[in-house]
């Protein structure tokens, strides 16, 4: 039996690397600016939230403190399990193995859909949009975040890895769809070098983490997002 579903789009990171993810998730935005944006727009007490590539979980836990009810949907089977795991005996939180494409969850059931660096990066994901509009229910928010390549020292190393991409072109396919922008600049914050460099060897082309290992000193990185939203 294959590791993740048919139809789900593979992740170069967690997918293989599920340990090394699970520090980026630790380093990733200590200040909590992310979420600060997102309950600015909307919050999620007392709401059914849905968390689409939830991979091993890390962020159910942190929803269910104040949210109703707490969905997780990952295409991958052991990352659903290990999620399944970490929430285990956590009231109100549910992981069910899917897809974005094909959402396990009823129509016009979710008060807040939030996807964090997982399949919605533009051009080819409108299956999982068709999705968000079928399962956020009138006055609901679906929230993206994805990488801003076109800024911070992350921004930059992006590039180098991946010179094909188009961040302009990215931009546009979310405002046709009909969301709105919040250019956000957090952090990479790691307890040790070690884990700075697996994370970057992971996130980044073997060529260029061998050339940000070598000049970024230290154990912080700026890291510019955009958090995509639109209400339904």
């Amino acid at each position: 039996m294959s590791a993740a579903l048919a139809g789900a789009v593979p992740s170069p990171n967690i997918w293989h690397h599920p340990r090394v993810y699970e520090l980026e998730n630790e380093a990733a935005d200590p200040d909590g600016v992310i979420d600060a944006a997102m309950r600015a727009v909307r919050g999620t007490a007392g709401a059914h939230v849905l968390d689409i590539g939830c991979g091993g979980g890390y962020h159910l836990p942190r929803f269910a403190r104040e949210a109703a009810r707490v969905t997780g949907v990952e295409p991958h089977r052991g990352l659903a399990r290990a999620a399944r795991q970490r929430t285990a005996g956590t009231p109100g939180v549910e992981v069910r193995t899917g897809v974005a494409q094909r959402l396990p969850v009823p129509d016009a059931s979710v008060d807040v859909a939030h996807a964090r660096l997982a399949y919605f990066f533009g051009p080819g994901c409108e299956p999982g949009l068709a999705e968000l509009r079928r399962v956020v229910r009138r006055g609901g928010v679906a929230f993206i975040i994805d990488n801003d390549a076109t800024r911070s020292t992350f921004g930059g190393w992006f590039r180098r890895s991946l010179p094909g991409y188009d961040p302009e072109r990215v931009e546009r396919f979310w405002f046709r769809q009909g969301f709105a922008r919040t250019p956000l600049t957090m952090r990479w914050r790691f307890r040790s070098r070690a884990d700075f460099e697996a994370v970057v060897r992971i996130e980044l082309s073997p060529t260029v983490a061998d050339e940000v290992i070598a000049e970024h000193t230290g154990l912080e990185v700026d890291y510019a997002v955009n958090l995509w939203w639109r209400e339904y």
